[in-house]
């Protein structure tokens, strides 16, 4: 069994140690998608204020659903569609206070308010992108996106399925 305790106070702090934890949780593990269903569940038990974590997957054409934590989600995504489809096509983290203000945004879970989607690449190939989900509004700033980058960063050899 894995432990792990993370302080929440500062968000600097946290994410260290959430990559930090991240990477002994995937350490050794060659399988993709079950380090894609850990690293979500660890997301999940260790941010506050989310409705949502997980992996759409990229399969050659389009995102599809993965690993996650959360309610039921849209099952597959073009590319350039919703935040997740533009983060995947952009290649390029997706920070949105307010959803319901983003153009062509996919309502999967009507809670949502805000969202951060991080496109996950290894040597230059998409693997799919992480997508996190809030029901407050502008629940994500510069540090939560700093951090989930440097998470994505430190598992993305690891997520390859």
């Amino acid at each position: 069994m894995f432990e792990t305790t993370i302080d929440t106070s500062s968000k600097p702090e946290m994410y260290a140690d959430l990559v930090s934890a991240a990477r002994g949780l995937t350490e050794g593990e060659p399988d993709g998608i079950a380090n894609m269903a850990n690293v979500a569940a660890l997301i999940w038990d260790t941010l506050p204020d989310l409705n949502w974590a997980g992996f759409y997957r990229f399969d050659g054409q389009e995102l599809v659903l993965g690993p996650f934590q959360g309610k039921p989600a849209c099952i597959r995504i073009a590319l350039g569609k919703g935040v997740c489809g533009t983060a995947a096509a952009e290649r390029v983290t997706q920070c949105v206070a307010d959803v319901h203000a983003f153009p062509g945004h996919i309502a999967c879970d009507a809670a949502s308010q805000s969202e951060v989607v991080v496109p996950v690449v290894h040597d230059g190939a998409l693997i799919g992108v992480l997508d996190l989900d809030s029901p407050h509004l502008a629940r994500f700033d510069e540090a939560d996106v700093a951090g989930i980058e440097a998470l994505v960063a430190a598992v993305a050899p690891r997520l390859i399925a």
